[in-house]
Protein backbone atom coordinates (compact mmCIF):
# COMPACT_ATOMS: atom_id res chain seq x y z
CA UNK A 1 0.00 0.00 0.00
CA UNK A 2 1.36 3.40 -0.68
CA UNK A 3 2.06 5.65 2.55
CA UNK A 4 0.41 8.87 2.51
CA UNK A 5 1.89 12.22 4.06
CA UNK A 6 -0.34 15.25 5.14
CA UNK A 7 0.34 19.09 5.62
CA UNK A 8 -2.47 20.81 7.01
CA UNK A 9 -3.49 23.74 10.11
CA UNK A 10 -2.77 21.83 13.64
CA UNK A 11 -6.17 22.75 14.67
CA UNK A 12 -8.05 21.42 18.17
CA UNK A 13 -12.00 21.45 16.40
CA UNK A 14 -15.18 22.67 19.06
CA UNK A 15 -17.91 21.40 17.94
CA UNK A 16 -21.23 23.16 18.72
CA UNK A 17 -24.66 22.77 18.33
CA UNK A 18 -26.92 26.10 17.30
CA UNK A 19 -30.19 26.82 18.01
CA UNK A 20 -31.19 29.15 15.42
CA UNK A 21 -28.75 31.14 13.29
CA UNK A 22 -28.18 34.29 15.40
CA UNK A 23 -25.15 33.84 16.89
CA UNK A 24 -23.97 33.69 13.13
CA UNK A 25 -25.37 36.98 12.67
CA UNK A 26 -24.23 38.33 15.64
CA UNK A 27 -20.61 37.38 14.70
CA UNK A 28 -21.00 38.09 11.33
CA UNK A 29 -20.31 34.91 9.88
CA UNK A 30 -21.68 33.69 6.65
CA UNK A 31 -23.00 30.49 6.95
CA UNK A 32 -21.16 27.49 5.56
CA UNK A 33 -18.08 29.43 5.34
CA UNK A 34 -14.60 29.21 7.31
CA UNK A 35 -13.74 32.76 8.92
CA UNK A 36 -10.34 33.75 10.03
CA UNK A 37 -10.73 35.41 13.28
CA UNK A 38 -8.16 37.13 15.78
CA UNK A 39 -7.66 35.85 19.17
CA UNK A 40 -10.26 37.95 20.75
CA UNK A 41 -13.18 36.74 18.03
CA UNK A 42 -12.58 33.87 19.01
CA UNK A 43 -12.78 33.87 22.52
CA UNK A 44 -16.09 35.92 22.05
CA UNK A 45 -17.75 33.35 20.45
CA UNK A 46 -16.24 30.10 22.94
CA UNK A 47 -18.54 32.39 25.73
CA UNK A 48 -21.15 33.11 23.20
CA UNK A 49 -22.12 29.73 22.80
CA UNK A 50 -21.59 27.83 26.30
CA UNK A 51 -25.16 27.14 26.89
CA UNK A 52 -25.26 24.92 23.18
CA UNK A 53 -23.60 21.34 23.03
CA UNK A 54 -20.44 21.24 22.35
CA UNK A 55 -17.30 18.54 22.37
CA UNK A 56 -13.92 18.78 21.07
CA UNK A 57 -11.74 16.95 18.90
CA UNK A 58 -8.46 17.65 17.56
CA UNK A 59 -9.12 18.45 13.88
CA UNK A 60 -8.21 20.74 10.74
CA UNK A 61 -8.85 19.33 7.30
CA UNK A 62 -5.67 17.44 6.45
CA UNK A 63 -5.17 16.33 10.10
CA UNK A 64 -8.95 14.76 9.51
CA UNK A 65 -8.07 13.44 6.29
CA UNK A 66 -4.66 11.87 7.33
CA UNK A 67 -6.28 10.83 10.87
CA UNK A 68 -8.98 8.55 8.97
CA UNK A 69 -6.54 7.02 6.81
CA UNK A 70 -4.71 6.11 10.14
CA UNK A 71 -7.78 4.72 11.50
CA UNK A 72 -8.23 2.66 7.97
CA UNK A 73 -4.91 0.96 8.57
CA UNK A 74 -2.78 3.11 5.99
CA UNK A 75 0.40 4.16 6.92
CA UNK A 76 0.52 7.97 6.93
CA UNK A 77 2.26 10.97 8.45
CA UNK A 78 1.10 14.32 9.26
CA UNK A 79 3.18 17.53 8.98
CA UNK A 80 1.81 20.46 11.24
CA UNK A 81 2.84 23.53 14.08
CA UNK A 82 1.31 23.12 17.67
CA UNK A 83 1.76 24.97 20.60
CA UNK A 84 3.54 24.31 23.31
CA UNK A 85 0.30 23.64 26.08
CA UNK A 86 -2.18 21.20 26.99
CA UNK A 87 -4.74 21.59 23.30
CA UNK A 88 -1.30 20.73 21.55
CA UNK A 89 -0.53 17.74 23.68
CA UNK A 90 -4.32 16.84 23.25
CA UNK A 91 -4.02 17.36 19.60
CA UNK A 92 -0.54 15.10 19.18
CA UNK A 93 -1.58 12.46 21.43
CA UNK A 94 -5.26 11.73 19.58
CA UNK A 95 -3.43 11.66 16.08
CA UNK A 96 -0.80 9.36 17.43
CA UNK A 97 -3.44 7.15 19.22
CA UNK A 98 -4.76 6.75 15.23
CA UNK A 99 -1.45 5.20 14.10
CA UNK A 100 -0.30 8.94 12.68
CA UNK A 101 3.89 9.27 12.36
CA UNK A 102 3.69 12.61 13.56
CA UNK A 103 5.98 15.53 12.56
CA UNK A 104 4.83 18.31 14.63
CA UNK A 105 6.65 21.81 14.85
CA UNK A 106 6.06 23.30 18.59
CA UNK A 107 5.32 27.01 18.83
CA UNK A 108 5.23 29.18 21.70
CA UNK A 109 1.91 30.67 20.32
CA UNK A 110 -1.54 28.91 21.64
CA UNK A 111 -2.50 26.17 19.73
CA UNK A 112 -5.45 27.00 16.89
CA UNK A 113 -9.08 26.14 17.20
CA UNK A 114 -11.71 26.18 15.19
CA UNK A 115 -15.10 26.62 16.63
CA UNK A 116 -17.46 25.05 14.16
CA UNK A 117 -21.14 26.25 14.57
CA UNK A 118 -23.13 23.45 13.32
CA UNK A 119 -27.28 25.09 12.84
CA UNK A 120 -30.26 22.97 12.92
CA UNK A 121 -30.54 22.00 8.97
CA UNK A 122 -26.53 20.14 9.46
CA UNK A 123 -24.68 23.34 8.10
CA UNK A 124 -21.34 23.97 9.46
CA UNK A 125 -19.92 27.53 9.90
CA UNK A 126 -16.42 27.70 10.85
CA UNK A 127 -14.81 30.50 13.06
CA UNK A 128 -11.16 29.79 12.97
CA UNK A 129 -8.23 31.03 15.50
CA UNK A 130 -5.42 29.81 13.78
CA UNK A 131 -2.73 30.19 16.32
CA UNK A 132 0.33 28.54 16.19
CA UNK A 133 -0.86 26.60 13.49
CA UNK A 134 -0.05 29.99 10.78
CA UNK A 135 3.98 29.36 12.11
CA UNK A 136 4.08 26.39 9.47
CA UNK A 137 6.74 27.74 7.08
CA UNK A 138 8.60 26.78 4.24
CA UNK A 139 11.96 26.03 6.25
CA UNK A 140 10.26 24.10 8.33
CA UNK A 141 10.07 21.11 5.50
CA UNK A 142 12.63 19.20 5.23
CA UNK A 143 12.89 16.83 2.32
CA UNK A 144 13.83 14.00 5.02
CA UNK A 145 10.16 14.58 6.45
CA UNK A 146 8.90 13.29 3.34
CA UNK A 147 11.28 10.43 2.59
CA UNK A 148 9.42 6.87 1.95
CA UNK A 149 5.66 8.98 1.36
CA UNK A 150 3.85 7.96 -1.92
CA UNK A 151 1.75 10.45 -1.98
CA UNK A 152 1.50 13.96 -0.38
CA UNK A 153 -1.91 15.65 0.76
CA UNK A 154 -2.66 19.33 0.77
CA UNK A 155 -5.67 21.16 2.06
CA UNK A 156 -6.09 24.50 0.70
CA UNK A 157 -6.52 26.56 3.83
CA UNK A 158 -2.46 26.48 3.76
CA UNK A 159 -2.59 28.28 0.16
CA UNK A 160 -2.26 31.97 2.29
CA UNK A 161 1.26 31.01 2.91
CA UNK A 162 2.23 30.40 -1.01
CA UNK A 163 6.05 29.86 -0.19
CA UNK A 164 4.92 26.73 2.32
CA UNK A 165 2.79 25.25 -0.76
CA UNK A 166 5.43 25.54 -3.16
CA UNK A 167 8.07 24.15 -1.32
CA UNK A 168 5.97 21.10 -0.35
CA UNK A 169 5.28 20.23 -3.73
CA UNK A 170 8.65 20.77 -5.59
CA UNK A 171 10.34 18.43 -2.26
CA UNK A 172 7.05 16.49 -3.12
CA UNK A 173 7.90 16.19 -7.15
CA UNK A 174 11.60 15.49 -6.77
CA UNK A 175 10.30 12.42 -5.01
CA UNK A 176 8.06 11.52 -7.49
CA UNK A 177 5.19 11.95 -4.99
CA UNK A 178 1.74 12.38 -6.40
CA UNK A 179 0.52 15.44 -4.71
CA UNK A 180 -3.58 15.89 -4.14
CA UNK A 181 -4.72 18.84 -2.95
CA UNK A 182 -8.31 19.99 -1.31
CA UNK A 183 -10.06 23.64 -2.07
CA UNK A 184 -11.02 23.72 1.28
CA UNK A 185 -13.78 26.74 1.03
CA UNK A 186 -15.31 28.54 -1.98
CA UNK A 187 -14.11 31.97 0.32
CA UNK A 188 -10.65 30.50 0.34
CA UNK A 189 -10.73 29.73 -3.37
CA UNK A 190 -11.96 33.65 -4.26
CA UNK A 191 -9.46 35.14 -1.83
CA UNK A 192 -6.74 32.89 -3.54
CA UNK A 193 -7.71 32.30 -6.64
CA UNK A 194 -4.28 32.95 -8.41
CA UNK A 195 -2.49 31.04 -6.15
CA UNK A 196 -4.41 28.19 -6.74
CA UNK A 197 -4.49 28.30 -10.00
CA UNK A 198 -0.25 28.22 -10.02
CA UNK A 199 -0.75 25.03 -8.10
CA UNK A 200 -2.90 23.26 -9.54
CA UNK A 201 -1.55 23.42 -13.16
CA UNK A 202 1.88 23.34 -12.06
CA UNK A 203 1.90 20.50 -9.64
CA UNK A 204 -1.49 18.93 -8.52
CA UNK A 205 -2.64 15.59 -9.74
CA UNK A 206 -5.71 14.94 -7.59
CA UNK A 207 -8.17 17.55 -6.90
CA UNK A 208 -10.79 17.46 -4.76
CA UNK A 209 -13.76 20.30 -4.64
CA UNK A 210 -17.06 20.54 -4.08
CA UNK A 211 -19.41 22.84 -6.38
CA UNK A 212 -19.16 25.90 -4.45
CA UNK A 213 -15.42 25.55 -4.56
CA UNK A 214 -15.16 24.97 -8.28
CA UNK A 215 -17.61 27.66 -9.00
CA UNK A 216 -15.39 29.91 -7.35
CA UNK A 217 -12.19 28.55 -9.47
CA UNK A 218 -13.44 28.17 -12.92
CA UNK A 219 -16.99 30.32 -13.06
CA UNK A 220 -18.74 27.50 -14.63
CA UNK A 221 -21.36 25.27 -13.38
CA UNK A 222 -19.91 20.79 -12.55
CA UNK A 223 -20.23 19.37 -15.55
CA UNK A 224 -18.20 22.22 -17.48
CA UNK A 225 -15.81 22.92 -14.09
CA UNK A 226 -14.89 19.18 -14.36
CA UNK A 227 -13.50 19.35 -18.03
CA UNK A 228 -11.81 23.28 -17.58
CA UNK A 229 -10.17 21.71 -14.25
CA UNK A 230 -9.16 18.63 -16.03
CA UNK A 231 -7.00 20.62 -18.40
CA UNK A 232 -4.55 21.48 -15.25
CA UNK A 233 -4.64 18.53 -12.92
CA UNK A 234 -5.01 14.67 -14.37
CA UNK A 235 -7.57 13.29 -11.93
CA UNK A 236 -10.69 15.90 -10.74
CA UNK A 237 -13.00 14.61 -8.11
CA UNK A 238 -15.83 17.46 -7.90
CA UNK A 239 -18.65 16.21 -5.07
CA UNK A 240 -21.74 17.31 -5.32
CA UNK A 241 -23.51 16.62 -2.26
CA UNK A 242 -26.40 14.34 -1.56
CA UNK A 243 -26.07 13.91 -5.17
CA UNK A 244 -22.56 11.81 -4.72
CA UNK A 245 -19.77 12.79 -6.81
CA UNK A 246 -18.42 13.16 -10.72
CA UNK A 247 -14.68 11.74 -10.79
CA UNK A 248 -12.29 12.01 -14.09
CA UNK A 249 -9.52 11.32 -15.63
CA UNK A 250 -8.48 11.46 -18.67
CA UNK A 251 -11.26 10.57 -20.99
CA UNK A 252 -12.85 8.66 -18.27
CA UNK A 253 -15.63 10.17 -16.44
CA UNK A 254 -17.61 8.19 -13.84
CA UNK A 255 -20.66 9.21 -11.95
CA UNK A 256 -20.72 7.89 -8.19
CA UNK A 257 -24.16 7.90 -6.17
CA UNK A 258 -23.99 9.12 -2.56
CA UNK A 259 -24.92 6.67 0.30
CA UNK A 260 -28.48 6.90 1.45
CA UNK A 261 -27.86 8.22 5.42
CA UNK A 262 -29.22 10.43 7.95
CA UNK A 263 -27.54 13.21 8.16
CA UNK A 264 -26.70 14.94 11.09
CA UNK A 265 -23.76 17.15 10.63
CA UNK A 266 -21.95 17.23 7.06
CA UNK A 267 -18.39 18.86 9.07
CA UNK A 268 -15.97 16.46 7.64
CA UNK A 269 -17.74 14.77 4.94
CA UNK A 270 -14.74 16.26 2.57
CA UNK A 271 -12.38 15.64 4.95
CA UNK A 272 -12.91 12.08 5.01
CA UNK A 273 -14.06 11.55 1.41
CA UNK A 274 -10.87 12.17 0.28
CA UNK A 275 -9.79 9.40 3.65
CA UNK A 276 -12.14 7.04 1.39
CA UNK A 277 -10.80 8.06 -1.97
CA UNK A 278 -7.00 7.86 -1.48
CA UNK A 279 -7.14 4.34 0.76
CA UNK A 280 -8.49 2.83 -2.07
CA UNK A 281 -6.24 4.68 -4.29
CA UNK A 282 -2.96 3.57 -2.24
CA UNK A 283 -4.54 0.02 -2.65
CA UNK A 284 -4.15 0.58 -6.62
CA UNK A 285 -8.30 0.35 -7.16
CA UNK A 286 -9.38 1.73 -10.02
CA UNK A 287 -11.38 5.39 -10.27
CA UNK A 288 -14.66 4.42 -9.81
CA UNK A 289 -13.67 1.93 -6.77
CA UNK A 290 -11.97 5.22 -5.22
CA UNK A 291 -14.93 6.78 -5.30
CA UNK A 292 -17.09 4.43 -4.31
CA UNK A 293 -15.14 4.50 -1.18
CA UNK A 294 -14.83 8.71 -0.84
CA UNK A 295 -18.32 8.54 -0.74
CA UNK A 296 -18.81 5.56 2.07
CA UNK A 297 -16.72 7.28 4.27
CA UNK A 298 -18.56 10.62 3.84
CA UNK A 299 -21.39 9.17 4.83
CA UNK A 300 -20.36 7.84 7.92
CA UNK A 301 -19.22 10.32 8.76
CA UNK A 302 -22.22 12.72 8.46
CA UNK A 303 -24.55 10.47 10.93
CA UNK A 304 -22.49 11.69 13.64
CA UNK A 305 -21.74 15.13 15.06
CA UNK A 306 -18.12 16.36 14.39
CA UNK A 307 -15.36 14.44 11.90
CA UNK A 308 -13.52 11.61 14.18
CA UNK A 309 -15.43 8.66 14.19
CA UNK A 310 -15.26 6.21 16.58
CA UNK A 311 -13.37 2.59 16.61
CA UNK A 312 -16.64 0.52 16.57
CA UNK A 313 -17.44 2.93 13.35
CA UNK A 314 -14.50 2.39 11.76
CA UNK A 315 -14.62 -1.51 12.37
CA UNK A 316 -18.06 -1.47 10.12
CA UNK A 317 -16.48 0.70 7.63
CA UNK A 318 -13.52 -0.95 7.36
CA UNK A 319 -15.83 -4.20 6.89
CA UNK A 320 -17.69 -2.97 4.15
CA UNK A 321 -14.35 -1.06 2.21
CA UNK A 322 -13.14 -4.95 2.21
CA UNK A 323 -15.79 -5.59 0.26
CA UNK A 324 -15.69 -2.59 -2.18
CA UNK A 325 -11.85 -3.14 -2.30
CA UNK A 326 -12.59 -6.51 -3.31
CA UNK A 327 -14.83 -5.86 -6.40
CA UNK A 328 -18.02 -6.94 -4.67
Amino acid sequence: MKRILGIGNALVDIMTLLQGDYILQEFKLPKGSMQLVDREKSEGIKSATEIFPRTWTSGGSAANTIHGLAMLGADTGFIGSIGRDDIGDFFENDMKKAGVNTLLIRRNSPTGTAVALITEDSERTFATHLGAATELNADDLKPLLFEGYDILYLEGYIINNLPLVETACTIAHSKNMLIALDLASYNVVEEHIDSFRKIVSEYVDILFANEQESLAFTGLEAEEAISFISEMSPTVILKVGAEGSWLARGTEKVKVTAFPVNCVDTTGAGDLYAAGFLYALANGLPLEQCGVAGSLMAGKVIEIVGARMDKNRFREIKNELAEILSGN
